[in-house]
């Protein structure tokens, strides 16, 4: 009995030798497949234009995971589609594949991290956790980003964000009316920056949520340049479509749906209809800070004042509302509101 207890003990202890050394040789070849993956991203980033630089890679993860830290990672380049370019940096970027879930690759951002477009000031900006996660199967095409209590600016003042949830999920290839570009995000806690004196958030420096749910209908041309490729998405019949919008800010709260396109100037227009809570507040507030005319402000509550409504069930009145942008307008019905500024495409022709 000892003996065959002694043979029993042997086997399961090369058993378990066996099944470390096969779990140190997947763990070695994933970390080659993330390094070599690595490596693959930033030729091909090189070869489009783009400028890489970064630290030495270093690899871990044991036992659970593969990761490659990158450390100082710095990424530049975009024209011409970005004017004057974008610049980002990370002070440590991880990439990391668990054998847990095998076919996801997650990529977490920590220190430092910063981003300047073009001429404008660098920005840079923290958080406590910043990660996408990616899959790692063939024609994945999807983006899951979550962020939380992200500062950004400098310590006397700045965008802050207590929680960002992004999901993308894209087709290049789908014909007219197809969406090419599926997304889904929200964001919960935003601080505003200040104003300079003195000037102020006529709502409010703080937006408790904003949510919105869409689709870019292609298709999206692969024109050489930013304008290009607008132009050939607004006469190939693009849209955007904003299936649910919601904001909450201040005394207002607003949900609604709304289809936007270019017009002929290269210009946004489209509709929306959109259903309000504490619209007399807001307007109040608006006319008060010039956002809009006092004279448009009491218009436009005169007008909502005869469609408020009380919703099923009981809660706060609201009002469903149609809003157009067109020739640069945007009206409450065949109320005038605010005149946007004009867009500026670059290298437009």
């Amino acid at each position: 009995m000892a003996r065959e207890m002694r043979r029993l003990s042997l086997a399961g202890i090369g058993l378990v030798a066996v099944l470390a050394g096969a779990h140190t040789l997947a763990w070695r070849w994933a970390g080659q497949h993330l390094q070599s993956g690595f490596a693959g991203w930033v030729g091909a980033r090189r070869a489009e234009g783009w400028t890489v630089r970064n630290g030495v890679p270093i690899p871990g993860g044991w036992p659970l995971a593969a990761t490659l830290t990158v450390p100082d990672l710095e990424l530049s380049g975009g024209q011409p589609d970005i004017p004057e370019g974008i610049e980002i940096g990370a002070g440590r970027a991880t990439l990391a594949v668990s054998f847990l879930r095998p076919r996801v690759l997650m990529v977490s951002f920590a220190g430092g991290q910063h981003v300047r477009v073009g001429e404008a000031p660098d920005i840079p900006f923290r958080a406590d956790r910043l990660r996408a996660t990616l899959p790692l199967i063939v024609g994945g095409r999807t983006a899951d980003i979550e962020a939380a209590n992200i500062r950004a600016g400098t310590t006397t003042g700045g965008l802050s964000i207590g929680l960002l949830q992004l999901h993308i999920e894209a087709k290049p290839a789908a014909p007219q009316g197809e969406a090419a570009i599926s997304f889904a995000g929200s964001a919960e806690n935003i601080g505003l920056p200040p104003l300079p004196p003195p000037r102020a958030w006529p709502l409010g420096g703080q937006v408790a949520s904003v949510s919105i749910e869409g689709a870019v209908n292609g298709p999206l041309p692969r024109a050489p340049g930013l304008a290009a490729r607008a132009i050939g998405w607004r006469e190939g019949g693009g849209t955007l479509e904003i299936s649910r919008g919601a904001v909450g800010w201040g005394p207002l709260g607003l949900t609604g749906s709304a289809t936007l396109a270019l017009d002929e100037r290269m210009q946004p227009m489209g509709a929306a209809t959109v259903r309000l809570v504490g619209y007399a507040e807001a307007l109040d507030a608006l006319g008060a800070s010039q956002a809009i005319t006092p004279r448009a402000a009491l218009a436009a509550k005169a007008v909502l004042s005869l469609m408020t409504r009380q919703p099923e069930g009981g809660g706060a009145l609201e009002v469903e509302v149609p809003l157009t942008l067109q020739k640069q307008v945007l009206s409450l019905g065949r109320i005038p509101l605010a005149r946007m500024a004009e867009w500026s495409w670059p290298s437009a022709p």
